[in-house]
């Protein structure tokens, strides 16, 4: 049986002031007194109140949409991930609402209360960190939620994905078995799979005895920041024979630097990305990388999520989809 959600009302009585009061609150919060307005947001936060934007009539009816929140609309990484939910959902009749984040915990949050508001069927997110608000206003909720792209840890009820850590491990100890010692960590915008597959890269280097080097950044990737970024080893750690990057856009970057200045690649320095796009099969040399199975990871999601609005139950909390190491020419 599905929870009733928090209304209006509800709020309104566990404050002993009028609903009025509260809807004046939602649509300006200035519009009411100072004490009763922190009265009210503590109430709000406490009850997961989720504002319905659709008409009374219809608040319990089935929207036949799934809310898909993505960090970042200008990555293949997640333009593969929802071609493969839209090809599994289209077909099962139900339409795709998208939010974008911007890899922003606040953001996501408002972004969340917004589709929640529209009564999507269920959720897809990218993120397995969440605010405590999200949490609540998805608990509130009581739809169906599946939580994509790392399945090394349990989710909210179910994750879908590939173990980031093991993945990075076992390219730096491909790369280690080709003799390369020197490997550094270039990573972008230290977001939650950024910092797993530091982890992972740790790990290798530490069961072979190496000294681990990340250069951390919060700048969002691109193949200017992976150029520059070689740029900065090479002045740093002129000793380094080896990069490991946190996606193919660095990796590719670094190459085309390392082509400018004419160092030999893998001779010289050994170049490994992650992902596996397109674009690193088509350089010269080959992108040595960690194909992940996006397109898949997006129609399981899908499928698992279409299952549940089914009437299906849970069957596996966590579904790891596994990766692939593709050695290329640059390791």
């Amino acid at each position: 049986m599905k929870h009733k959600r928090p209304t209006l009302q509800d709020i309104a009585e566990h404050l002993g002031i009028t609903k009025m009061t509260v809807s004046r609150y939602l649509r300006n919060p200035n519009a009411v007194a100072q004490e009763t307005r922190n009265r009210i947001a503590a109430a709000i936060e406490r009850f997961g109140y989720i504002p319905n934007r659709a008409p009374e009539i219809l608040s319990n009816a089935k929207s036949k949409a799934i809310g898909v929140l993505l960090p970042s609309l200008t990555n293949h990484v997640f333009a593969d991930v929802l071609k493969g939910i839209e090809l599994i959902a289209d077909e099962a009749g139900y339409q795709t609402m998208l939010a974008h984040y911007g890899y922003s915990v606040k953001k996501e949050e408002d972004r969340i209360e917004s589709l929640l508001s529209y009564n999507v069927d269920g959720l897809i997110l990218s993120e397995n960190y969440h605010s405590l608000r999200t949490l609540k206003m998805i608990e509130v909720a009581n739809i169906p939620v599946i939580e994509i792209m790392d399945s090394s840890q349990a989710g909210i009820q179910q994750v879908i994905g590939f173990d980031n850590v093991a993945a990075a491990q076992s390219i730096v100890e491909t790369m280690i078995s080709r003799r390369h010692k020197n490997i550094v960590y270039f990573t972008a915008r230290m977001d939650k799979r950024t910092q797993l597959k530091m982890q992972g890269y740790e790990q290798a280097m530490k069961k072979y005895g190496l000294e681990p080097y990340s250069l951390i950044t919060e700048e969002a990737s691109s193949f200017t920041l992976g150029g520059k970024q070689l740029r900065e080893i090479l002045t740093k750690r002129p000793q380094t024979d080896g990069i490991f990057c946190t996606n193919d856009d660095l990796a590719i970057g670094a190459l085309f630097e390392c082509q400018r200045l004419g160092i030999a690649v893998p001779t010289q320095i050994a170049i490994a990305g992650f992902h596996g796009h397109d674009v690193g099969f088509s350089v010269t040399p080959q992108l040595g990388t960690v194909i992940t199975p996006r397109l898949d990871i997006g129609k399981r999601a899908a499928q698992e999520l279409i299952a549940r609005l089914n009437g299906e139950p849970l069957k596996e909390e966590m579904i790891d989809l596994g990766f692939k190491i593709h050695l290329g020419e640059s390791l």
